[in-house]
């Protein structure tokens, strides 16, 4: 059987609620059989958010939702303390065991169907939008999992780099950068431009795709929404986002 990887987020509700280390014990490699392939304390910026969550753009709830896991509804006053933990998984039936010890998207759900997941420790938040949205509910649950194959290759590029990751649990193809490249307002250059973010610099080893999508960026004048998935990982932590 091949091995599998997935990616976990412990959201800000869990850092907050100190369920951390209840949750890393549930994903043990002792009940699992499953080991960390990479793992990095984020402070999630608003493009990495929006990437994360791109397939929820227009919702109701999207605002809400890109406030919570860059951490900004648990620590209003605090952006400090805006941490996710971001969390490669690799083993035999890797997402379908995360999926399963994670529980129904839906807290209330989840102790219904599945109690003792994790999320049967989540909350459903009652909320009324002071911008003409008619009321909704938030569900704080406490972690992320991807819920396919598909969906982990993606969010595992959008979060780490391959040098996150030690060499032999690279499970994506890696190239070598050519050349520099720059990033500034969703635009790619390969010389320096003042107030940029350098991405790599020549010999730097990046996913192969990544690298493909850059260079199908320079000099492109039109925001392209691909690169904003390339850059976002080189972001994190890069400083303290409002």
């Amino acid at each position: 059987m091949q091995l599998e990887q997935t990616l976990v987020l412990i959201k800000p509700d869990a850092l907050k609620n100190s369920s951390t280390g209840y949750i890393l014990s549930l994903f043990s490699e002792l009940h699992t059989g499953l080991r960390f392939a990479g793992l990095k304390v984020a402070h999630v910026h608003r493009m990495l958010a929006e990437e994360h969550y791109a397939e929820h753009k227009g919702k109701i709830f999207y605002p809400e939702l890109i406030d919570y896991i860059m951490g900004k509804l648990h620590h209003q006053d605090s952006p400090d303390r805006r941490r996710v933990i971001a969390i490669v998984y690799e083993g035999h039936d890797a997402v379908r065991k995360v999926r399963d010890l994670a529980g129904p998207t839906d807290p209330n759900t989840a102790r219904e169907e599945k109690p003792g997941t994790i999320r049967t420790l989540g909350a459903v938040i009652p909320v009324t939008p002071t911008d003409g949205r008619p009321p909704f509910h938030r569900m704080d649950n406490l972690i992320h999992a991807s819920a396919t194959l598909q969906e982990a290759e993606r969010e595992i590029k959008l979060w780490f780099k391959p040098n996150d990751m030690v060499p032999g649990m690279r499970h994506f193809p890696t190239a070598e950068a050519a050349e520099h490249y720059y990033f500034l307002n969703d635009r790619v250059y390969t010389c320096h431009k003042p107030n940029s973010t350098c991405l790599l610099t020549p010999g730097d080893i990046a996913w192969k795709s990544d690298i493909e999508i850059l260079e199908a960026c320079v000099g492109q004048e039109s925001p392209q929404v691909l690169l904003r998935c390339v850059a976002a990982k080189y972001l994190l932590n890069y400083r303290i986002a409002e």
